[in-house]
């Protein structure tokens, strides 16, 4: 797939937008402000960047909905109210544990509830283990990848909401990669930007 990165202009987009061992993955970029008119026909995928004003998301709402509807993938990842522009997403915000690693013994309270899933193939449930923002309700149909041990999902797959396919997680990889804060982070993108470019254009997929 051909993946564009929405950037919403900050220096941690910015990094990872630059990075050499992330930039083959990505096709291209669009500033967020610029969206509502950008070309998103050179395109099959749309990575929303972590942490960025949800303003210019609402204001493209349409576009990003007829772009689902005509077969795309869009990445929804944390901090950008996806509740407010996304079909069917459903997220409760839930205390943040930054810290829980260190306490000996602790656990991440996180578990692949798909392990099947290709996903798995390119990453393991370490490389998407720091915190998370909230926990999601997919949509009845769509498929949980990761669950929090005391309910609700971190990333969902969902293909029955609209025309294409959304990949939704309440995980910042992102922020935390470009801030130079947080190592999983940065094996996440550098492990799920690769599978997702591989993937086959869910438009093509859903025909066939």
């Amino acid at each position: 797939m051909r993946i564009a990165m929405i950037d919403g202009g900050t220096y941690y987009h910015h990094r990872t937008l630059h990075d050499p061992d992330l930039a083959p993955s990505l096709a291209g970029s669009i500033y967020a402000p610029e969206l509502i008119e950008a070309d998103l026909d050179p395109y099959d995928c749309l990575y929303i960047g972590s942490r960025q004003d949800a303003t210019d998301l609402r204001q493209a709402a349409p576009r990003l909905r007829a772009f689902l509807d005509d077969g795309g993938t869009i990445v929804v990842t944390s901090d950008i109210e996806a509740e407010t522009w996304v079909p069917g997403v459903r997220w409760q915000p839930t205390p943040i544990n930054f810290w829980w690693w260190l306490t000996p013994g602790a656990s991440s309270g996180l578990r692949a509830s798909a392990p099947s899933h290709p996903m798995f193939d390119a990453l393991s449930l370490d490389d998407a283990t720091w915190h998370h923002h909230g926990v999601l309700t997919p949509p009845a149909g769509a498929i949980s990848l990761i669950d929090a041990d005391d309910g609700g999902s971190i990333l969902y797959d969902d293909t029955v909401s609209t025309g294409g396919r959304l990949i939704v997680m309440t995980l910042d990889p992102c922020y935390h990669h470009g801030s130079y804060f947080m190592p999983a982070t940065t094996r996440f993108l550098k492990k799920f930007l690769p599978w997702l470019a591989a993937q086959p254009r869910y438009r093509d997929a859903a025909v066939t």
